[in-house]
């Protein structure tokens, strides 16, 4: 059980990961609970679109508020970017810069899968932690994560030493806690479940084939929620996508909030990632709300996908 106010002693994280690094997963957590016990009263339309042109629910705001303040106080954070926010926050940080190396950017989907607000359904805050500027490359990630609001809160993070899993609690002195339940999560060898999100009749052709084939061979897990979805592959092993629609072919996820991270954590789990062409990590953005298709899970499906899409 680790304490999750960011560590003041400067020493070696968990994984080896730089503190600042770790200090940034430690301020995730803290807020954790607090938008969790929030929710209940944030399930509304706040009135407003997000950059990506989206309605955004009363939490979406709510959530994206307590961790901007959380993450740019951390040491080491240079600048914040958030699905709801149309540029950059300058967080100031100077921890590295001594070294000629800049400190790090931080992208987070605040609440990721909202809209399931209404219907009580899970959803989660999606974190990238990248060593430059945005917008950049998944290769210019050094760690990504996930909180998950399920049953129980449950944070994922990946980074060069593998990927883990955390229960986080808020303790009855109001600190809150990480434990660690599994500390090299590997996306297991045979695969059992699949999530496809988009309207099935906006579909191109020759992702409808694979889908008729992968409906033969595993098991449906959608719940509308990216990081619901994903947790499910990375637990029971499947594939999960966001193809390209006919009616948007570029895709519906932002790069640099959820496909980026989201490959980097299945890569990291021994899996692979592609936007149907080539690595997701290996895509190079225009801007900080691109979006893209993404498809992530187990290697051999995701190459017959690539097959199917050629």
């Amino acid at each position: 059980m680790t304490d999750a106010d960011p560590a003041a002693d400067g020493g070696v994280a968990p994984g080896g990961t730089d503190p600042a690094v770790e200090a940034i997963f430690d301020a995730v957590a803290a807020t954790a609970p607090e938008i969790r016990a929030a929710l209940p009263g944030r399930r509304v339309e706040s009135g407003t679109d997000n950059p990506s042109g989206e309605s955004v629910m009363a939490g979406d705001l709510y959530a994206d508020e307590l961790l901007g303040d959380a993450i740019t106080a951390v040491d080491g954070v240079g600048s914040f970017v958030s699905e709801e926010r149309e540029t950059a926050v300058d967080a100031g940080g100077a921890v590295g810069e001594a070294d000629g190396e800049p400190p790090y950017a931080v992208a987070i989907d605040p609440l990721d899968g909202s809209s399931n607000l209404r219907s009580n359904n899970a959803m989660g805050t999606v974190v990238g932690v990248y060593d430059a500027p945005l917008p950049a490359t998944g290769r210019d990630l050094v760690a990504a994560g996930y909180v998950l609001y399920g049953p129980i809160t449950t944070m994922v993070v990946a980074d060069d030493a593998g990927v883990r899993e955390e229960v986080v609690e808020a303790d009855a002195d109001g600190s809150v806690s990480r434990t660690v339940v599994e500390d090299d999560l590997r996306l297991p060898d045979d695969p059992l479940v699949y999530g496809f999100g988009g309207r099935v009749p906006d579909w191109p052709d020759d992702f409808t084939a694979y889908a008729r084939e992968i409906e033969d061979e595993l098991k449906l897990r959608y719940g509308g929620a990216m990081v619901g979805d994903v947790n499910q592959v990375l637990t029971y092993g499947g594939i999960f996508a966001y193809p390209a629609l006919n009616s948007a072919p570029d895709g519906k996820l932002r790069l640099s909030f959820e496909a980026n991270p989201i490959a980097y954590i299945i890569e990291r789990a021994g899996g692979a990632a592609t936007d149907g062409e080539v690595d997701i990590l290996d895509v190079e953005p225009e801007g900080v709300h691109d979006r893209v298709p993404l498809y992530v899970g187990n290697e051999a499906l995701i190459e017959r996908l690539q097959a199917a899409l050629d």
